[in-house]
């Protein structure tokens, strides 16, 4: 089936040099993009799976801990505050 449709200049340039590195025609390379389009669109959304582990949520020690604390935790020797500070950190902060 014909058909007219309207690109830029610069995008039809590049799409007939790639025909033509790739030595296919400028149609069927159209056909291809198209068909990887609706092939994209027809997949299900990515859906992540749940990756907790069963039978518990967060370690004892950081159980009462936020957010916050945790991540400073995890970046322990790199920035975040250690256990020591940490826990200095949160008696101050309590009047302790």
């Amino acid at each position: 089936m014909k058909t007219t449709i309207e690109i830029s200049d610069a995008l039809l340039r590049e799409a007939r040099k790639l025909a033509a590195r790739e030595g296919v025609t400028l149609r069927a390379l159209v056909e291809r993009g198209l068909h990887r389009v609706i092939a994209e669109t027809k997949r299900p959304p990515f859906r992540m799976r749940d990756g907790r582990f069963g039978g518990g949520w967060l370690h004892p020690d950081v159980r009462d801990l936020s957010w916050e604390q945790i991540r400073d935790l995890s970046y322990e020797g790199r920035g975040g505050l250690s256990w020591e500070q940490l826990r200095d950190k949160t008696d101050k902060g309590s009047g302790g």
